[in-house]
């Protein structure tokens, strides 16, 4: 009989683990509390930087995982350590018995209507990154729909090194997703202008800088280095947004058809309530904990629980499948042992 790996969580990395796991002949269970596989980059629409189509690699990736128990619309109400591992019950009252867990509970992105002066939920002309990847899945967005785009503006770190917000850490792929749907609202309002209001910009993955570049030359997006003091709303239903200038240290005010705040990734609430069951540590940053973050970022400080994606912290696609492949090699030697 195959053993069972309970996989909590079914976005990219668990996703990914489970295609793993059956390739070394394991039995993956998945749980997962949406309704549909794929988490946030299920709901995106294009993925930067060659723009691949982000449905496509989900259902490539799913079609990869026909011998997989798949639990949808189910989170794990308990979680109890046996002598040679773990009782894992969950919300539908099947109860499973493993020797290894894998937590791939991924992130939430931060509430941008926590940063008062930028106005989301206080003015229709200003919408999250989430919502503007809605639109261009749906086509369907009020705040969008037939109205004239002669300019708009992207604010980036929202929620992100920021004391106030309680979160100093960077989300690491804010600014390049930025640079993606700004090409995408240029593709689609040629004549409109763009801006991207950037703290610094930081293009960690391979040909994040070219992709830059490429916004700049092929596209004319403008990048004003320096933070979003004030949104406002004028007569005519405008957004007037204050900013600073800070390469030439001037003040600055554009006036705006369209604001789209670039939220960025925090820990997923669902992550903590996994945590507490386990008795496992929460990080500084407020994600979980590694046994280290160097050498060991998949394992945790509890045997037979390992971790994979952004549930230890922000990453992009690529690290974040390479994480699961690579956790569940440590999964495959824990049970060897």
């Amino acid at each position: 009989m195959k053993e069972n790996v309970v996989i909590i969580g079914g976005g990219i990395a668990g996703i990914e683990a489970a295609k793993q796991l059956l390739l070394l002949g394991y039995s993956p269970i998945i749980v997962e509390k949406q309704a549909r596989l794929g988490g946030h980059v299920g709901e995106w629409h294009k993925l930067f930087p060659d723009m691949t189509p982000a449905r496509e690699l989900v259902e490539q990736m799913t079609s990869e995982i026909s011998g997989a128990n798949v639990f949808l619309e189910t989170t794990v109400s308990s979680l109890n350590r046996l002598s040679n591992g773990y009782s894992v019950v969950l919300s539908n009252g099947i109860a499973i018995v493993c020797r290894a867990i894998l937590i791939a509970t991924g992130f939430h992105l931060f509430d941008a209507e926590k940063k008062e002066e930028y106005g989301y939920g206080v003015y229709n002309q200003v919408i999250t990154n989430r919502d503007l990847e809605h639109w261009f899945n749906s086509g369907k967005d009020v705040r969008i729909d037939g109205r004239e785009m002669k300019k708009i503006g992207f604010v980036h770190c929202v929620g992100s090194r920021d004391l106030k917000a309680g979160n100093s850490q960077c989300s690491k792929v804010c600014c390049v997703t930025a640079i993606k749907q700004a090409i995408e609202m240029k593709e689609k309002f040629p004549d409109a202008e763009i801006y991207c209001f950037y703290m610094d910009l930081r293009l960690f993955g391979k040909k994040y800088e070219d992709f830059y570049i490429n916004a700049q030359k092929d596209y004319g997006i403008h990048f004003i280095r320096g933070r979003v003091s004030e949104v406002g709303e004028k007569i005519d239903g405008s957004l007037q947004v204050k900013a600073e200038d800070t390469l030439s240290g001037k003040p600055l005010k554009v006036t705006l058809d369209l604001l789209v705040l670039m939220a960025g990734m925090v820990c997923n609430p669902k992550t903590t309530e996994i945590a507490r069951m386990i008795h496992a540590d929460i990080d500084t940053d407020g994600f979980l904990r590694s046994r280290n973050n160097i050498y060991n970022i998949m394992e945790s400080d509890r045997p037979g629980i390992f971790l994979a994606g952004t549930c230890t912290g922000t990453k992009t696609v690529p690290e974040t499948v390479a994480e699961a492949r690579a956790a569940v090699l440590s999964i495959h030697n824990y049970l060897g042992r």
